[in-house]
This record gives C-alpha cells, sequence and structure tokens, in this order.
C-alpha cells in the first residue's frame, strides 16, 4: 500500500545523485563503451533490438551463471532482469542444459514434429485448461497468430486491447502503448495511436483501446462499436499488465470481462508471454480462476530458446485444424527449443519451484515496503508470484492514465543507475519489473533490499 502522506521527493537531490551514478557505471564499463563503438559499425545502433538501447552505451554481457549475470568489464550482478523476464529457470540450470545438449546430438532441426512437442502440448492442455495447442517462436507470432485465429473463427476484423499494453512488436498490436499523456484522449473513446513510424493508419484503426480495470467502460465501448457494425473478433489483454511495472486486476474485473466477451461471442485472449508459467504453473488464468478462449504464451515456456506456444478451446482452435487458418512457421516446435520446454515443464517448473518463488517474492516485497515506511516514500511494493516492482507513486497505479500521471520516472531511472553499480542487474525503464529465478536466494533478496534501503537514505539525506 501507499504510505499515507508520504515526503515529498527533492528533485534535485534526485538529479544530483543520477549524475554521480551516471558517472560511476561509466567507469565501471569502459569494455562495454569500446565493444559499442565496434558494434555500431555493423549492427544497427550497436544492438540486436532497440529494447536494448542505452545511452551512452549498452551493458554487453559475457555469461550467466543460476542467479548471476558477469558483463565484459567482469562486473557481476545478482540478475533480476532475467531477459525480459524469460529466465524464471535461471542461467544453465543443469537439466535444461543437459536436454539440449542430448538433443543436439540428435539434430537440431527437421521442420517435423518430435515427440517431446506432443509431450509440451499435453502439460500446457493440463495447466492451463485449454485443449489445443501450437507452437510458434516469440511472443509476437503468438499474439499475432492468435488474433489471426480469433478473426478467422468469428469473420471479424476489428480487435480491442487495453490501452498502455504491449503485446509484441506487429502492426495490429503497436497500438496506444508509450503516448503521451495529453494525447490518450477520453477513456471513453482512448485514441488508436501508432506506436513508432512505420505502421499504416488503415491498420491501427482496427485496433481499438479500452482501460484496465474498468469493466465498464470495455462494455460500453464494445456497445458502440457493435452499434456501427464494428463487432470485435477478440478482446486481448494481460490479465495482469507487466509492463507498466506490475498493475494488479481489481477484485472481479475478470470475471465481469469474461462475462460481456462471452454474452457478445467475442474471443478472450490472455497474453501470458510474461505471466505464462512465470506466477502460477499455470499462469495468470490459474492465479486468478478465470479461463478464456485463448492463451499466448513465449518467455518461460523455452528456458532461453526462442519460444512460444497459442493455446485454445477445441472450438477456437477448429479453424486451424480444418485449414481456414493458417497457422505456420518453419521453426514451429523447432525440437531444442521443445527438448529445453519439456525439461523444465517436467523437471525445472515444479509445485516446489512456484512455492520457492512465491517465497522469495514475499521476502523482497516485505522488505521493499519496510523501507518505503522507514523513509515515507511515495511508493509501494507490488508483485506476484516471480514478478514485482517498487512503484513510485503517492497513489496506486490501476491503469494507463494513473501510471502516466503518477509514476515518477526520474526516481525510476536513478533506480536501475543505483542498482547496476551495487551488483543488481535490473531492466531499464519505469515500465519494467524485477523476474526472480527458482535459483534465486534469499540472499539475492537481501541483497536488493539492502541497495533499496541505500538508495532511499540518499535520497532523504
Amino acid at each position: 500500500m501507499a504510505v499515507t502522506s508520504p515526503n515529498q521527493i527533492n528533485h534535485e537531490r534526485v538529479e544530483e545523485l543520477t549524475r554521480i551514478e551516471l558517472a560511476a557505471l561509466n567507469a565501471r564499463t569502459s569494455r562495454s563503451a569500446a565493444m559499442y563503438e565496434r558494434a555500431r559499425k555493423s549492427l544497427s545502433g550497436g544492438v540486436a533490438s532497440s529494447y536494448q538501447l542505452r545511452d551512452p552505451w549498452p551493458i554487453y554481457l559475457i555469461s550467466g551463471e543460476g542467479a548471476r549475470v558477469t558483463d565484459v568489464d567482469g562486473n557481476r550482478y545478482w540478475d533480476f532482469h532475467n531477459g525480459f523476464g524469460s529466465m524464471v529457470q535461471g542461467h544453465g540450470h543443469p537439466a535444461i542444459v543437459s536436454a539440449v545438449s542430448n538433443r543436439v546430438a540428435l539434430g537440431t532441426h527437421f521442420a517435423a514434429v518430435t515427440e517431446d512437442a506432443i509431450v509440451v502440448a499435453e502439460n500446457l492442455a493440463e495447466r492451463f485448461g485449454l485443449e489445443r495447442w501450437r507452437f510458434v517462436n516469440s511472443g509476437s507470432e503468438a499474439t499475432m497468430d492468435a488474433i489471426r485465429i480469433a478473426r478467422g473463427l468469428t469473420g471479424r476484423e476489428t480487435i480491442v486491447k487495453i490501452f498502455g499494453s504491449y503485446h509484441g512488436h506487429h502492426d495490429g498490436v503497436m497500438v496506444s502503448i508509450g503516448v503521451p499523456y495529453d494525447q490518450i484522449g477520453d477513456r471513453e473513446n482512448l485514441a488508436s495511436l501508432p506506436y513508432g513510424a512505420g505502421i499504416p493508419k488503415a491498420v491501427s484503426d482496427l485496433t481499438i483501446a479500452v482501460p484496465f480495470n474498468d469493466a465498464g467502460a470495455m462494455e460500453r465501448r464494445i456497445a458502440r462499436l457493435i452499434a456501427e457494425d464494428r463487432k470485435p473478433a477478440c478482446v486481448i489483454m494481460e490479465a495482469a499488465m507487466m509492463n507498466l511495472g506490475v498493475v494488479l486486476p481489481q477484485d472481479g474485473y475478470l470475471e465481469q470481462v469474461r462475462e460481456i466477451t462471452a454474452r457478445h461471442g467475442i474471443v478472450l485472449i490472455f497474453d501470458e508471454v510474461k505471466t505464462g508459467l512465470a506466477i502460477a504453473a499455470g499462469g495468470a488464468t490459474e492465479r486468478f480462476g478465470v479461463k478464456p478462449d485463448m492463451v499466448t504464451l513465449a518467455k518461460t515456456l523455452g528456458g532461453g530458446l526462442p519460444s512460444g506456444a497459442i493455446g485454445g478451446s477445441e472450438q477456437v482452435m477448429s479453424v486451424v485444424e480444418d485449414g481456414s487458418v493458417y497457422q505456420v512457421g518453419t521453426y514451429n516446435g523447432n525440437p531444442l527449443t521443445m527438448a529445453a520446454s519439456r525439461a523444465s515443464l517436467e523437471r525445472v517448473m515444479t509445485p516446489e519451484a512456484y512455492r520457492h518463488l512465491d517465497g522469495l517474492n514475499e521476502r523482497i516485497l516485505a522488505g521493499c515496503e519496510a523501507v518505503i515506511e522507514r523513509h515515507r516514500l511515495p511508493g509501494y511494493a507490488v508483485g506476484i508470484g516471480s514478478k514485482g516492482c517498487v512503484t513510485f507513486s503517492p497513489v496506486p497505479i490501476v491503469d494507463y492514465e494513473t501510471f502516466k500521471a503518477s509514476q515518477d520516472a526520474a526516481v525510476t531511472d536513478l533506480a536501475w543507475l543505483w542498482n547496476m553499480n551495487r551488483g543488481i542487474y535490473m531492466t531499464p525503464g519505469r515500465e519494467e519489473e524485477w523476474t526472480l529465478s527458482v535459483m534465486h536466494t534469499e540472499n539475492a533478496i537481501d541483497a536488493y533490499v539492502r541497495a533499496f534501503e541505500e538508495m532511499a537514505a540518499a535520497l532523504s539525506a
């Protein structure tokens, strides 16, 4: 919970500390600086993805071991980044290393089904309660194909998403994500704004955004779309938003969304790329007890290998089985990925692992909350399963509107620098959260809380 009557943050002090910490990090990463100069001559921007950019240079990593990573300068960190949430198994888990090593010798790719793919599908069907599965190679592919399946099933084109949610980098969902607060429009009529250049307006206009945690606004917008002869094919959403830090669903919200979509014959897709297998064995579907028509997975599924999956009811996936919708991909069900996924599901992400993750997250949340209370910071800690964050806001964040209005970006930027200089490798940006792994220990958690305590004390000085 947010602190009652918190102290005001001194932003001159934040700027001073940010300058100090930036200089310290730059001094510690001179080899990353040199590697950046080399990389930028062949890699656009010196990185493989725009989400890896950093000014003045990215931090280049060389290895990962368990719950730690090491950069090219030899700096070792507790890894709370975990590949943007992909490495809940930790780095180099013996079960996954063994499975992939054994599989390599038998062939790395066939574009044909292996038994491991069948076993993984059976396991996912049991965990999520959805009968039919297909595999892809990323979260973006999973959400792209899921939307295509929903459109093929319903014969409709319009889709509904949550304003501020990220569902991958294909055009249909690169809409209404990170946009200026003054451009989002009225929450009853939120704007369909493309996220960056290169997205046709004709495509973005097919995507309608609604606020999170407001089932009434969703229902009213759907009613207007139906009146305009634009009944949606699907609603795609995260059951818990994971790119505004962490925003949990309010009581009854998901149940209302399930009722609205079912009543109107609209396919409900839970994008569980971040939550699936990471916050419970059956992801958010299990954790919140609301069953969608489709689920999309990636990240945690492959244990570090490129992976993704689409699960759906027998009815929804019938259009794939009868050939109406082409769900294809040369590398779908790749043998290495399936071997890693099977080992992860059977031997790593077990009931004991989820108890361990829950215990660690309870410890880090309690530790951070205690720091917030002691120093009367405007903020609160929130999390679930392997995911969590400290949100620097005096009021609870419930949707994109409150996030843009309240979250303190300057303090979040300082926190990233502060953590990196104290051996805590974090995802950059106020939108991101920590991800714990099964290889994290109480020592790792205590190191995180200790660094946070030190920053809070510096801000209070």
